[in-house]
This record gives C-alpha cells, sequence and structure tokens, in this order.
C-alpha cells in the first residue's frame, strides 16, 4: 500500500550493531540528512554507546531504547544500519507493533538491507517525505511445550533444527494439519518463509518464493534419500514435527537465535498471528536485488 504522510516532525529509530570504518562517513551523513529533515532521534543503546566511542561531535538526540518496551509510541519508523542479519534482529524490537523498517547496508547490498550506502541522503529524502510503499511480510510461529525462546517465539526468515554435536544423522517426523507427510533422515530441516527463501533454505536447493506468496517452504539439510526434496505448503496449515537422534538433543534456530533441545519435544509450526511491516522505496525492485544478489545474466566470460 502506498503511503501519503502529511508533513509532520518524523520519529526515527536506528537500530545497528557496529560496521567498518569505511561507512562512517556514510553514517555521519546519515545523521545530517535526518537532522536536516527536524526529525526526531532514538537510538538502540548499544549502538549509542558503540557510535559513541569514535564520533567527534556530540549526538543530537532525543533518546535510546534497550528493549521493545522502550520504543515511543509515535515511532514512524525504523532504520536498521547493518546487514540482512542485523535487520533481522531488528525485527524482534519492533514486533507486532506496526512499525516499517528499512534496510541500511553497510557493506554489500542485502535482500532486506537493500538500501546501499551511496544512496543513503536520496533514500531518506524519499522516506521522510513519505514517498515509498509498505511491504508486509509473514512470520513464523513456533509452539511447544516448553518455554524455548520467551516472549518472542517468531521468525521472519526461517525456523531451523539441525544436529548438534553427533556425527550421525537425525530423523525429524512431519505431520501437516495432523496427517503424516514424511520422516526426513537429514543433518536437518528448515522451514522458511517468503522472506527468507533467498536465505538458509536457497542454500540447500530450496526455491526463490515472491515476497507476499502465501507459502511456507520445508527444505532438508543434506538427507540421506536424495529424492527427499523442498516442499510448498500453504501458509494457513500447521506443520507438527517429532525428533530423534542418538545425541538426545538437537539445535532449534528462530533466524539468528538458536536453543539447544532435548530430542522427543513436539514442535508445532503455524502462520504468526501478525505480520511486519518492510519499506521499499518506489525506485527498489526485488527483482533488481535478485539480479544483482544472485548475478542473473552476467557473462563470466566478458
Amino acid at each position: 500500500m502506498s503511503i501519503n504522510m502529511e508533513p509532520h516532525t518524523s520519529c526515527v529509530l536506528l537500530f545497528g550493531r557496529s560496521f567498518g570504518e569505511a561507512f562512517r562517513l556514510h553514517f555521519r551523513i546519515l545523521l545530517s540528512r535526518l537532522a536536516s529533515h527536524g526529525a526526531r532521534v532514538y537510538i538502540f543503546n548499544p549502538f549509542y554507546e558503540y557510535v559513541n566511542e569514535w564520533i567527534d561531535e556530540k549526538l543530537e538526540i532525543d533518546g535510546t531504547f534497550s528493549s521493545p518496551a522502550d520504543l515511543p509510541e509515535d515511532a514512524d519508523f525504523m532504520l536498521s544500519i547493518g546487514g540482512d542479519g542485523t535487520f533481522l534482529e531488528a525485527v524482534s524490537y519492533v514486533r507486532d507493533k506496526g512499525i516499517p523498517v528499512a534496510g541500511i547496508n553497510a557493506g554489500r547490498l542485502g535482500f532486506l538491507a537493500d538500501i546501499a550506502q551511496e544512496a543513503i541522503s536520496k533514500a531518506l529524502d524519499s522516506i521522510l517525505l513519505g514517498l515509498y510503499k509498505v511491504e508486509e511480510r509473514t512470520l513464523l510461529e513456533l509452539k511447544s511445550d516448553q518455554d524455548l525462546f520467551g516472549e518472542f517465539s517468531f521468525a521472519l526468515n526461517e525456523i531451523t533444527i539441525h544436529k548438534r554435536d553427533d556425527s550421525s544423522m537425525i530423523k525429524l517426523h512431519a505431520y501437516l494439519n495432523d496427517e503424516f507427510l514424511n520422516t526426513y533422515w537429514a543433518d536437518g530441516l528448515i522451514v522458511s518463509t517468503p522472506t527468507g527463501s533467498t536465505a538458509y533454505s536457497l542454500s540447500v536447493g530450496g526455491p526463490i518464493v515472491l515476497p507476499g506468496i502465501r507459502d511456507f517452504i520445508i527444505a532438508p539439510i543434506a538427507p540421506h534419500n536424495l529424492t527427499v526434496r523442498p516442499l510448498v505448503f500453504p501458509d494457513n496449515m500447521e506443520l507438527k514435527l517429532r525428533v530423534e537422534g542418538r545425541s538426545g538433543k538437537v539445535l532449534v534456530s528462530l533466524d539468528s537465535r538458536s536453543v539447544v533441545m532435548e530430542t522427543g519435544l513436539e514442535l508445532r509450526i503455524t502462520k504468526a498471528p501478525f505480520k511486519v511491516l518492510t519499506i521499499r522505496l518506489n525506485d527498489h525492485s526485488f527483482y533488481n536485488t535478485l539480479r544483482s544478489k544472485l548475478m542473473w545474466g552476467v557473462d563470466k566470460r566478458n
């Protein structure tokens, strides 16, 4: 949907971790651009402390935040500064608050952090003037009889179950809407959203799914039977997994967060009851990002 914002003082959240020295000039440009628009700025507290270690001038900001509860109620959008991993972490702070997130890449172009550093000024002008679109991104929700991930058991990219510290494979019994699907003998299993289809799932042979498609992907990791291929299923179905393994423990990951789980526990994976909002500039295209990141059409002979 298009955004047409009346002129007002924007409230901007900055989230990041650290970046290389080469990006420092671009970060100063970002701060200067926000100041020229009169934006109110709130920075993630660890990121604020990191910036203060090397920046010369005093940061003119309106506050900091350390948890989702600290976010100002009138925040207009969040800028994630880093790569796609930083973007995924930023999502865990905005959660279901309906705050759109834009990703500024401090290195190479990402699928989520798709604003290049040399385009910061133009991109910020467009965002602060409301010249962008908001895209809704579906998340996965993980449920089990144990509290594995606390109050935020959601993933924007993927949920992964992986063998932990044993060389033998694990067995994953999978059910869709309580109907038996398959027993996967593999190193692990990836359950991916359309957003995550260009991430870990892609690296094990999963398909690329366009954002907005109402499907999820099951992609085995190094399956014992090579006829077992990735599967796309509707996002209104529930996937149940029961895991067996000799070591008795497996690693469960929600995007970049991981915990060790005892085998035998049933995992239930469904579509989350809310969506994350991402900002797409009017001159940006998912297809352009695909061609750039995956080098489609590039003739290596030239």
